[in-house]
C-alpha cells in the first residue's frame, strides 16, 4: 500500500498547514484528528488548554499510532499559540460560525502562504478572543437541523479542502 515508516514520514514533504485544537475535551477527539493529521501529511498539531497530550491510551486508541509520527506541541493557552504562529509567519484561520466568515466551499488558498487552522471546544467552539486574533473565519454549511458537528469530523472535511487546494488541484 506504500506506506511510509514513522522516519520516512518525518522526513517527507508535509502539508503547508498546522491543526490548531482550542480546548478540545474527548481524547478519542485529539485521537482521530492526530490521524487525520498523519493521513495528509499536515506540518504539526497544536494542543491547547485543556487538550489533553500522548502518551495518553485513550489517544493512542483512534490515532493508532499517529501520535509518534505527527508532529505536535503543546500550549497552555490557545492564544499562546496563536502567537506563535503569527510570528511564524502563518495565516490563522478559526473554523467556527461566525459573522463575517466564509463559507468552506466559496475559500481560495494562497499557494504562496501557509495555513493555521483553530478548531474549538466540542461545547463551546473557538474562543471569542482567538476568533478576534485570526485571520479570519471558515464555516461549514450545514443544512440540517444541527448547526455544529464533531470537532473530529469537522477537522477532516477542513484538512481534505486544504489538501484538495495545495496538492490534488495542483
Amino acid at each position: 500500500m506504500n506506506r511510509l515508516n514513522i522516519e520516512e514520514f518525518k522526513e517527507a514533504k508535509k502539508l503547508p498547514l498546522v491543526v490548531v485544537l482550542d480546548n478540545v475535551r474527548s481524547l478519542y477527539n485529539v485521537g482521530s484528528v492526530f490521524r487525520t493529521c498523519d493521513a495528509f501529511r499536515i506540518e504539526m498539531l497544536c494542543l491547547c488548554g485543556i487538550t489533553a497530550c500522548p502518551p495518553n491510551n485513550e489517544i493512542h486508541k483512534t490515532a493508532l499510532g499517529a501520535e509518534d509520527s505527527v508532529e505536535w506541541k503543546y500550549f497552555e493557552s490557545t492564544l499562546d499559540c496563536v502567537g506563535w504562529l503569527r510570528n511564524e509567519a502563518y495565516t490563522i484561520i478559526s473554523i467556527e460560525q461566525c459573522e463575517g466568515s466564509t463559507m468552506l466551499h466559496e475559500f481560495i488558498l494562497d499557494r504562496s502562504k501557509r495555513y493555521a487552522v483553530v478548531m474549538g471546544n466540542e461545547v463551546k467552539g473557538v474562543q471569542q478572543e482567538v476568533i478576534d486574533n485570526s485571520d479570519g473565519c471558515l464555516e461549514i454549511p450545514q443544512f440540517g437541523t444541527k448547526h455544529s458537528m464533531n470537532v473530529s469530523v469537522t477537522t477532516g472535511m477542513i484538512i481534505w479542502e486544504v489538501a484538495k487546494q495545495f496538492i490534488v488541484n495542483n
